[in-house]
């Protein structure tokens, strides 16, 4: 992770954009060297670091002040400290190769080893409160770890995060899921794993399920008791680490059921 001290070290020799020669990267803290032999540049944030290869100043800058901004989110949330590494490669397959996955198509941002990684493409195309939602929810995966917890928790959790400060309403950031309810048609379970693979039918109702399940808990118990959940499902079952706040995963799906009822139909009370 990229420390205070080494941005600081790196923005008193660096103005707050340059042009880093060949793949030495002196200026660059050690998570951020040697990525591309040339055409690396960067942009120092208050908080955040940004590379990008052959990227123009002013979305890298965008980027910084962006990510400076969902740095102070999740810093909150966690209750420590978060200093971003963001990173812009020029091509998908750049970006795969980054992450070491296989494909990145249809996505803006992903989490790798503890960065960020921006496809500027498919970035650009979001809203400028899109591209803070994606920065903040990826960010979170970065600072709060991903091992050990079921899909639907940690992509909740990352999203509860991601909203946060968005202002939209629920119902526009759960349309989808919004639509179904307003049809009747209510979750029966939690999102299982296999819910998320890429081309799944219901993909976005997913997400938003898994959201609002998440943000069922910060509403009811509190944030810090959502965040210790996280925390406590990392390995463990599931029905262990809702002990603390009373519930079995039972008891979570059916209040759970009830709260995307009231907050996507206003139907409170009516079955």
């Amino acid at each position: 992770m990229v420390t205070r001290r080494t941005l600081l070290a790196a923005a008193l020799a660096c103005p707050a954009i340059c042009t880093v020669a060949g793949s030495a990267g002196r200026r660059l803290p050690p998570e951020a060297r040697g990525l591309w032999a040339a055409g690396v540049t960067v942009a120092y944030g208050t908080r955040s670091l940004v590379v990008g290869h052959d990227t123009e100043a002013a979305l890298l800058r965008d980027l910084a002040s962006r990510a400076d901004a969902a740095a102070l989110t999740v810093s909150a949330v966690l209750r420590r400290a978060v200093r971003p590494l963001v990173l812009v490669p020029r091509t998908s397959a750049e970006a795969a190769a980054l992450a070491g996955t296989g494909a990145v198509e249809g996505l803006a941002a992903l989490a790798s080893q503890g960065r960020v990684i921006v496809l500027p493409g498919a970035f650009a195309r979001l809203t400028p409160v899109g591209r803070d939602v994606v920065l903040a929810h990826e960010l979170t995966h970065v600072a709060a770890g991903t091992e050990g917890r079921p899909v639907w928790l940690r992509e909740g959790f990352a999203d509860y995060v991601g909203y946060l400060r968005s202002g939209l309403p629920t119902r526009v950031a759960a349309a989808e899921l919004a639509a179904e309810a307003r049809a009747g048609l209510l979750p029966s379970a939690l999102p299982a794993d296999a819910d998320f693979a890429p081309g799944s039918p219901r993909l976005a109702q997913v997400y938003q399920e898994a959201w609002l399940a998440c943000r069922l808990v910060a509403t009811v118990y509190g944030e810090h008791a959502l965040v210790d959940l996280y925390h406590r499902a990392a390995g463990q079952d599931l029905d262990h680490a809702l002990e603390p706040l009373g519930l079995s995963v039972r008891a979570l799906v059916t209040r759970w059921r009830e709260y995307v009822r009231d907050e996507l139909t206003g139907a409170k009370g009516n079955g």
